[in-house]
């Protein structure tokens, strides 16, 4: 008697709880067929977690799985902005804040869609530009640019000029078609100590035409008044702006941007140039 007793409190403790228990199960799978944020955040649970400075989302970030190994806390998993967009975000945000920018004229090169919806909010004229990027509002070479002189008092070219052939040609013409008192930010992949000029674009990275170096500032230098390089480690830890690469599986010719100040750990920078 007594088992059955218990047989009963069991089937009637499931059939109250199973609608429960089904509505909860129906919701994890449906978070993941959705790649939903919650799904990935309960499924890395013990990963690190950081905050996203251009969404401003908190928690675990992506890894970046590469053909060279794995890129740890690269992406963001809300808006995809990965190390290198977090750290010029914030470098941007300290431009604008410090230099009060607003209501000036920018020309935006190769411009990355979730900078220009920020950029156009903040200046009077934005102007985007590319050589053969649809959708710009000029294609032009940017190392013969159509712009008088002193057209721009803001300038953005991220990862363009390691592409460009001649490059101290382009930094001239960037330098003359911005206005006295006007800034330009030009990063571009820093993959050493020294340049590396190659003698036609390298298959191996996205036809870049040089490897940049930590000496590649130099040439900014002959151009512009001063040079400020803002690091990975000029803001909080919290954003995650490290590139970390696993160095067991790196190539040479495939190796991402960044300085190594640690065992797989590489810091990039960013250089604010003034005229």
């Amino acid at each position: 008697m007594k088992d059955q007793q218990q047989k009963e409190l069991y089937k009637g403790f499931w059939v109250s709880h199973m609608p429960i228990y089904s509505s909860f199960i129906n919701r994890v799978r449906a978070l993941k067929k959705r790649g939903h944020l919650s799904w990935f955040k309960l499924t890395n649970i013990i990963k690190e977690k950081f905050t996203c400075p251009i969404c401003g989302y908190n928690g675990p970030f992506r890894d970046k799985v590469l053909d060279t190994g794995v890129r740890k806390h690269a992406r963001c998993p809300n808006c995809g902005a990965l190390e290198r967009h977090r750290l010029r975000f914030l470098v941007v945000q300290t431009i604008f804040e410090e230099e009060h920018l607003a209501k000036l004229s920018m020309l935006h090169f190769a411009p990355e869609p979730f900078f220009q919806g920020y950029f156009k909010k903040r200046v009077e004229r934005y102007v985007t530009a590319d050589l053969d990027m649809v959708g710009v509002d000029c294609n032009v070479d940017i190392q013969n640019l159509p712009f008088s002189n002193g057209s721009y008092d803001f300038v953005y070219a991220s990862h363009v000029l390691e592409h460009v052939l001649d490059d101290r040609k382009a930094l001239c013409e960037i330098r003359r078609v911005l206005k006295p008192g006007g800034i330009a930010i030009l990063s571009v992949p820093l993959v050493g100590e020294r340049t590396i000029e190659y003698s036609e674009p390298n298959q191996e990275e996205w036809n870049h035409v040089r490897a940049p170096g930590l000496d590649y500032f130099d040439r900014y230098e002959e151009c512009f008044s001063r040079v400020l390089k803002y690091t990975s480690d000029s803001f909080s830890g919290k954003y995650q702006l490290f590139v970390y690469e696993d160095t067991d599986e790196r190539s040479a010719e495939k190796c991402c941007s960044g300085l190594s100040v640690e065992d797989g750990k590489n810091i990039d920078f960013v250089p604010v140039c003034y005229v």
